[in-house]
This record gives C-alpha cells, sequence and structure tokens, in this order.
C-alpha cells in the first residue's frame, strides 16, 4: 500500500533533474509518513522546490521540511491545509487532537500564525493563495 501511495505521490510531483528543481504540480495528499520521507529525501538533496499548483492535506509538510530558502511558489500555488484524521483498519476515521498538535507546531510561525487567523486546523480545509502566499514564501523566477 505504501509502495503504491509513494508511486502516487511521484506521479504528481515532478522532478526535474536538469535543473535540480522538484515541481509540484498537484498533490491531494496522503499518508504522513509516506510525504516526511519523501520531503527528507529532498532536503537532503538540496534540491529548489517549486509548489506550482494545489499542494493539499499531507503535501503542505514541505513547509515543515524543507528550509524556506529551498521553496518558492508559482500564482497557480495552493496550499490546503486540516486537521490529521486516524483511520482504523475498517476505514473508520476519527479525530487525532494530539497529532494535529503536533503537526501544527511543525509549521514554519508565520504559517502557524495565518492557520490560527483562519480558524486553526479542524476538520475543514482551509486554503492559502495568492497574495497570502505570496507574502510568506518567494515567487519563482
Amino acid at each position: 500500500m505504501r509502495r503504491a501511495f509513494l508511486a502516487a505521490a511521484l506521479f504528481f510531483i515532478t522532478v526535474v533533474p536538469a535543473s535540480a528543481e522538484v515541481r509540484i504540480l498537484s498533490s491531494p495528499g496522503g499518508e504522513v509518513g509516506t510525504y516526511l520521507k519523501l520531503f527528507s529525501i529532498l532536503r537532503e538533496s538540496g534540491q529548489r522546490i517549486i509548489i506550482d499548483g494545489p499542494c493539499l492535506s499531507a503535501c503542505t509538510l514541505v513547509l515543515s521540511a524543507i528550509p524556506r530558502d529551498q521553496i518558492c511558489v508559482t500564482s497557480r500555488a495552493v496550499l490546503g491545509f486540516h486537521a490529521p484524521r486516524l483511520v482504523d483498519e475498517d476505514g473508520s476515521e476519527s479525530a487525532a487532537a494530539e497529532a494535529t498538535r503536533l503537526m501544527a507546531a511543525t509549521y514554519p510561525a508565520p504559517v502557524r500564525a495565518w492557520i490560527r487567523r483562519h480558524g486553526g486546523l479542524t476538520s475543514k480545509t482551509i486554503f492559502l493563495s495568492g497574495r497570502q502566499l505570496a507574502a510568506l514564501y518567494p515567487h519563482c523566477s
């Protein structure tokens, strides 16, 4: 299952090795651990991460795992944040208060402040884009 998800995640994240860039075109998110492993590899590589489309749910952990000076955003970038959910073996979902607190604490301070101003991490997704996102991360040149 994890390998299938990683393959799907990589499908949505395009690596352009000749220019040492990784472009996030569309990522719906998914299992947090898989994204953290991927972002750890990318952090160590030193590649620039270009957010160039929707980066939702676990994908937003790119902001926690990658240094700010390695990230840039385009006008198409949209970040979607929500509280993590626990899924049991039957597929039933439940709130994960401790995981939510831990996840929120990993985001950079300006992102945490934006999340707080927009109601915090809840089951409802909140979206960061446009001028608000451009105020937090450099535009890709």
